[in-house]
């Protein structure tokens, strides 16, 4: 996909002297008719990068500093943990249309049996309290040797969120795990 979709769009860019420094995600969707960009993004808060920082080995802050300078080329080469990780979106009552804010949020407790954690999305403080602050709350990311470990640890550590209203989908990485 590096060469099919990633470096032709980095090629137009230089073309017409718009370079570009920095993250870009290409969102792919499989079709009948092949490979189909169905977005490109450049934020480190979405699921899809999520997932791909939780396997990157090679130090992320040594990457940004030669991209922003212009000497990317010269950074090592990328190292990978093997595995695989998914990213379930915890989200809040409502979304994506008008999602509640001010839920509070707890956790009950969580056996550390496989590699998960969450990250805050929509968050904010009220007093004490960890509160919603927008639709999407909470990423719940699971790593493992395969998907289906990936997968399963990623839903151990959302079961663990309790929030009014708050829901997730139950079939991330289902049909994939499947391949």
């Amino acid at each position: 996909m590096l060469a099919r979709v990633i470096q032709p769009a980095i090629d137009v860019l230089r073309r017409r002297s718009t370079p570009y420094r920095g993250l870009l995600y290409a969102g792919l969707a499989l079709t009948s008719k092949g490979v189909k960009v169905v977005e490109f993004n450049a934020r480190f808060g979405d699921p899809e990068t999520q997932v791909v920082l939780d396997r990157l080995v090679t130090p992320l802050a040594g990457l940004l500093h030669a991209a922003a300078a212009g000497d990317l080329a010269a950074a090592p080469a990328l190292s990978w943990l093997p595995g695989a990780a998914v990213t379930v979106v915890l989200a809040a009552e409502g979304y994506p249309e008008s999602p509640v804010k001010g839920d509070k949020i707890t956790f009950n407790s969580y056996s550390e049996r496989s590699r998960a954690y969450l990250l805050h999305a929509g968050t904010s403080w009220s007093g004490a309290d960890l509160v919603s602050a927008g639709g999407r709350v909470l990423n719940a990311v699971g790593s493992g040797p395969d998907l289906a470990a990936a997968r399963a640890a990623a839903y151990q550590v959302a079961e663990c969120v309790q929030m009014r209203g708050g829901w997730y989908r139950h079939d991330i990485a289902a049909s994939a795990d499947r391949l």
